[in-house]
């Protein structure tokens, strides 16, 4: 029960087959399972979760259901609200006090179309990192190797929808945070056109940042989408609803697609073979499926320090009001950064923004010419826990071993990690999937082509529980 995915829940609650009170009973029990040796949870809301299941089992019985998603087991990162509980952010600077009675627009969607919240997940601290985390909750751990990262900096959702603790989970991305971990852990995650899920409170990281569904496979992100997507008076860059379900635009296939395969954005990112094997192979899937794909890279060098920029600056805005002992609570990276960005002038700042249009205008004329890019998710599978950067990898920032996720934060396109299978270690590897801004149909659609023909797949990760 706890391998099905949503519409497949949805599809038994529907029959009679199963009721949402075991569905819930069986993810919290997975939850409550994995969490000693992969710690992808700051809280579960067990309690709570068990009466929203018997409530939707009653509405089931009498065939009601409040929406599309009643009574799916849903966990959702620790840094969107979630009423009831505080939202600490991974970090030990956050007053636990408040009131904590007010949810984040996507939230209130799910909770709207009847999901059932079983928890929140683990963040690095303020979602700062690729890897997850933090002085506040520890370290978490990456399901098929507990001694790897899960990836970041929505590691604890990753995690939980590969082991089983639900089949959706809601993540944030501002640099590759939905993707990163999706590669990692061998799930589906999609960053969408920025403003396409409303975000509220605004994010100190600008229109960098995105909220995106954490799946079991593309057609859940597309009917996730389909709740969390829509305008929220509390968001004023947020899009007009969608002009029809991303769940009725699955079904469209490739074939006739423009499909452009970057295996290395032109020679500047070294790629480990096992990853290049398994993109090269999906590749080769979607051209089999009737897409018409060349090797193509797309106009642009790599936009690093311009990224940093506007990173390190929302860094620097997220702690600004921290007093020095605050300050010293801090993760030791986050403070670096902080220290960093505080230091970037107004000019600074508006040039790396000079880059970031730059930037958009190049991946514009790009797809006048391709309907999708792909490219691996990562260049590498997850390495050591505990660390930003693999050891000896040379890098100092963990955007260096994550060029191809973050220059689409800045561009705002759509963009999906798929899985395409294992490395020889065992280790999942993710595909990228890219489109114009406002084409998250098209990404989706191309995902699930890929799934329905066999190409993407979640290995499940090994059952092991310490």
């Amino acid at each position: 029960m706890t391998e099905l995915t949503a519409l497949q829940l949805v599809d038994g609650y529907r029959k009679g087959e199963f009721s949402p009170v075991e569905v819930v009973q069986a993810a919290l029990h997975r939850a409550e399972e994995i969490q000693p040796s992969v710690n992808a949870f700051v809280r579960l809301t067990a309690d709570e979760a068990l009466v929203r299941a018997r409530e939707s089992a009653e509405r089931w019985r009498r065939g009601e259901p409040a929406g599309l998603v009643d009574g799916v087991p849903v966990t959702v990162k620790d840094i969107l609200l979630m009423r009831g509980g505080p939202t600490l952010k991974g970090s030990n600077t956050v007053r636990v006090e408040g009131r904590w009675d007010e949810d984040a627009p996507s939230v209130a969607r799910l909770r709207e179309h009847g999901a059932v919240f079983v928890g929140k997940t683990t963040t690095p601290e303020f979602g700062w990192k690729g890897v997850t985390d933090s002085p506040q909750s520890g370290v978490t751990r990456n399901p098929y190797d507990v001694s790897r990262t899960s990836g970041g900096s929505s590691g604890g959702s990753a995690a939980a929808v590969a082991m089983g603790a639900g089949p959706l989970s809601l993540g944030t991305d501002g640099g590759g945070s939905v993707r990163i971990p999706a590669a990692f852990c061998g799930i589906f995650a999609l960053k969408p056109t920025y403003g396409r899920v409303p975000l509220y409170p605004a994010s100190a990281f600008g229109t960098l940042a995105h909220v995106g569904p954490m799946t079991r496979d593309a057609a859940d992100a597309a009917l996730m989408l389909d709740v969390i997507s829509g305008t929220d008076a509390r968001d004023w860059s947020a899009l007009a609803p969608s002009a029809g379900r991303f769940t009725d635009a699955l079904d469209g296939g490739v074939r006739g697609l423009r499909v452009a395969y970057s295996p290395s954005l032109g020679g500047q990112v070294p790629v480990q073979p096992g990853v290049a094997a398994a993109v090269r192979r999906s590749v080769e899937g979607l051209a089999s499926l009737g897409a018409f794909v060349e090797e193509s890279d797309p106009d642009f060098t790599e936009p690093v320090e311009a990224f940093h920029t506007l990173w390190f600056s929302g860094a620097a805005r997220v702690t600004q009001n921290l007093g020095p002992h605050q300050r010293k609570l801090l993760d030791p990276g986050l403070r670096e950064i902080c220290d960093q960005g505080a230091r970037y002038s107004a000019l600074d700042y508006l040039a790396a923004v000079d880059v970031r249009m730059d930037l958009g205008r190049r991946m514009g004329r790009f797809h006048e010419s391709y309907d999708l890019l792909v490219t691996p998710t990562l260049p590498i599978t997850a390495f050591e826990a505990g660390v930003e950067v693999p050891k000896g990898s040379g890098y100092r920032r963990w955007t260096g071993w994550t060029p191809f996720t973050y220059p689409f934060n800045m561009s705002q396109q759509p963009a999906a990690s798929v899985p395409v299978g294992l490395d020889g270690d065992g280790l999942p590897v993710g595909l990228q999937i890219v489109a114009a801004r406002h084409r998250d149909d098209l990404v989706l659609r191309a995902a699930h082509a890929l799934y329905e023909a066999g190409v993407a797949h979640m290995a499940p990760p090994p059952r092991r529980t310490a």
